[in-house]
């Protein structure tokens, strides 16, 4: 990194404002702030703070898969079917088809990006500990209440998450940021897979049955307590950035409307439609997979858990390689498409054929980091800055119907039909977000093929578009 792009003010250049010199002076830190590390007009300070950014949804998502990675335990010590067990994350889902659109806009209009980063971390934790207690008492629907709470906040979190790192990051390696927070939080889902049922076995040494299942929860929720500790540390480091740069970064914007919505492009919303074509049959199938595997493949409880993990193990490890590489290379729409059909073979594979499981599995999880790295940097190439948080909440929306949905759907599948039928459906599912690609390809391309430019080309245009706005900047001050 050049000594030119270390000193650059931490937002001006993505929002095309320069700071005089005079400014920065008056706001030069000292002692340890003085430090490579600690100086926010440094490059190395907003890579040392995205570690704890990549941290902000490390609990939520750990405790999401809780279920997943208990289901036979809950199923047994909360006498459910299929059908009930899969409310564990209908329930999740379904507030946040409105509410991750609100949380979006509040963050844009109302809390601001760090006080809305606290407040639905606080969300998560609460949640949890409802969904703890209520396997402690053997209420199973108090279970249902605590993941709808703690659905309240987990995507809305992930959208914090996201407004962040366009803020400080658009402009400088946004595919890679975006693909380094996917790997942290897919090492939550990793970490859960791995760990909950040692942690089951090791408590239930001690008490038994339901009692167990709670004691083994409310341990979990020690990683959305971290979580919670982390969005403090970010929103400290955020709003100091603001003061020393003298930059209005704790809020998104003021000006968003509710009025603006209609005035997205058919691009946002293609973009929505791939996402949640894609992911429902990504998540609900890892939802059922412990037990597909079981099943269909005949292994062991902890064989069957290992492959079911595997997804997020490789996603974790791929995801920022791939986001590096896209970063280098651009062509977002073509690694779209990569994803999509690789993951179409995967599924095909385990439903056609009895090649071992972990053959399809591993290469979904490369599959799945393709996508995810590709996919989300392209919303804040398609919305104005101060609508960022906006237009991720209406992603993470349109997400959450889709899940909602699917995996009541899902469930009703399996108890109906077997395994083999929701493969199917999970398939069918997989063409659509095809055809989404291939629409978003052919939108774009009829617009300029901004989305599918080379890195190069893109790069280029953003330093034409800084030198036009940078005057006007200068004039307003």
């Amino acid at each position: 990194m050049s000594d030119d792009e270390e000193h650059r003010p931490l937002l001006g250049e993505a929002n095309g404002h320069v700071e005089n010199k005079d400014e920065d002076d008056a706001s030069e830190p000292t002692g340890c702030g003085s430090s490579i590390v600690c100086d926010p007009r440094r490059g190395v300070h907003r890579y040392f703070v995205l570690i704890f950014m990549c941290f902000l949804s490390f609990g939520s998502y750990f405790c999401y898969d809780n279920p997943a990675a208990l289901e036979h335990e809950i199923k047994r010590d909360m006498n459910v079917d299929s059908t009930q067990y899969m409310l564990t994350y209908s329930l999740y889902s379904w507030p946040n088809v409105i509410l991750c659109f609100f949380g979006g806009f509040l963050l844009d209009k109302v809390f601001g990006v760090r006080w809305g980063t606290i407040i639905f971390s606080i969300i998560v934790t609460i949640g949890q500990y409802i969904f703890a207690v209520g396997a402690f008492v053997n209420a199973y629907w108090l279970m249902l209440v605590g993941r709808f709470i703690f659905g309240v906040g987990g995507e809305s979190l992930c959208v914090a998450q996201n407004t962040y790192a366009v803020n400080w990051f658009q402009g400088r390696a946004l595919n890679l940021v975006f693909g380094l927070q996917l790997s942290f939080s897919r090492a939550g889902s990793t970490v859960n897979m791995n760990i909950m049922q040692p942690l089951y076995n090791a408590v239930d040494k001690s008490v038994h049955g339901h009692v167990c299942l709670g004691a083994a929860l409310f341990i979990a929720g020690a990683f959305c307590i971290f979580s919670l500790i982390c969005a403090f540390i970010v929103a400290f480091f955020d709003k100091r950035a603001e003061r020393i740069n003298k930059k209005n970064t704790g809020a998104t914007g003021e000006v968003i409307q509710f009025r603006d919505i209609k005035d997205f492009s058919i691009t946002l919303w293609i973009l929505a439609i791939i996402c949640v074509a894609y992911y429902v049959a990504i998540f609900p199938f890892i939802s059922l997979g412990k037990m597909f595997f079981t099943n269909r493949f005949e292994l062991d409880a902890a064989t069957a858990g290992a492959v079911n993990s595997l997804v997020y193990i490789i996603s974790a490890a791929a995801s920022p390689v791939f986001g590096f590489c896209i970063d280098k290379t651009g062509k977002n729409i073509y690694w779209l498409l990569t994803g999509v059909v690789i993951t179409i073979g995967c599924h095909a594979l385990l439903a056609f054929s009895f090649v071992t499981p972990w053959v399809a599995m591993i290469i979904m999880g490369f599959a799945y980091s393709i996508l995810a790295s590709s996919l989300w940097p392209l919303v804040a190439l398609v919305v104005p800055q101060h609508q960022i948080g906006t237009a991720y909440g209406i992603m993470q929306s349109v997400q959450n119907l889709g899940l909602a949905v699917i995996t009541i759907v899902a469930g009703k599948i399996v108890d109906a039909s077997g395994y083999l039928v929701l493969e199917v459906f999970f398939l069918a599912c997989l063409f659509v977000a095809l055809i989404a690609v291939v629409a978003l390809y052919l939108v774009d391309t009829a617009r300029g093929g901004m989305l599918n430019m080379s890195a190069g080309r893109r790069r280029k245009l953003d330093e034409i578009e800084v030198t036009r706005e940078v005057p006007v900047d200068d004039n307003l001050q």
